[in-house]
């Protein structure tokens, strides 16, 4: 049986990862594809309650250490009984989410360093990476503004940040992007949906062939 493909989907917040995440796996399962969808913080029974340590809570619950020391657990837990399975099994696994918000969140904005973070992976995760990364993009107004649309007025406590944050993890997909380009896809997220839906098919070309 062929291994199956695993695709990460990245962004800043109020980009638009929810509406896309539905309608790549709809796409997918279109052409024929077996289609695991999860999430990061979560997608295992270990890593889901982890998330609830990480995201609930007043923002100063975790240092910086502690937060990314949390985020390689829940990830090392998924990657071991969620991911890897589903791919030996043949499927196709979206993830929301993966390694690249560590790096863009925890490494670049929360300034512990994008190596320092990949580090914990390497040691979690025995740096097993996506087949293909895709970063939605938008200029930094409109997604705060989609974000508050979106969550009323906070969200959960990091999306809650101050704009200076959200601009600096930006700044790291875009570095994760120049670093690794043929993983890591900036993929543009202004116009409609089904706009942006065609964007990623597209960036995930060589791999539907």
């Amino acid at each position: 049986m062929a291994r199956g493909r695993f695709i990460s989907l990245e962004g800043g917040e109020g980009v638009g990862k929810s509406t896309q995440l539905a309608a790549l796996e709809e796409a997918l399962r279109r052409r024929g594809f077996d289609v695991l969808v999860t999430r990061e913080p979560g997608g295992s029974e270990g890593a889901e309650a982890i998330r609830r340590l990480l995201l609930e809570g007043e923002e100063g619950r975790w240092n910086a250490r502690a937060e990314a020391l949390l985020f390689a657990a829940a990830r090392s837990d998924h990657v071991a009984k969620t991911i890897k399975p589903a791919l030996a099994a043949g499927r196709w696994v979206l993830s929301d989410r993966f390694l690249d918000s560590s790096l863009a969140y925890q490494g670049e904005a929360g300034g512990l360093g994008i190596e320092a973070v990949r580090d914990l992976h390497r040691f979690g995760s025995e740096d097993f990476l996506p087949d293909r990364t895709l970063v939605l993009s938008l200029d930094a107004g409109e997604g705060r503004a989609r974000a508050r649309h979106r969550d009323g007025d906070e969200g959960d406590r990091i999306g809650g940040r101050p704009p200076s944050y959200h601009a600096a993890v930006e700044r790291g997909f875009r570095l994760m992007a120049d670093a690794e380009p043929e993983r890591v896809k900036l993929v543009d997220a202004s116009g409609n949906a089904e706009t942006v839906t065609a964007r990623l098919i597209a960036a995930l070309g060589d791999l539907l062939q």
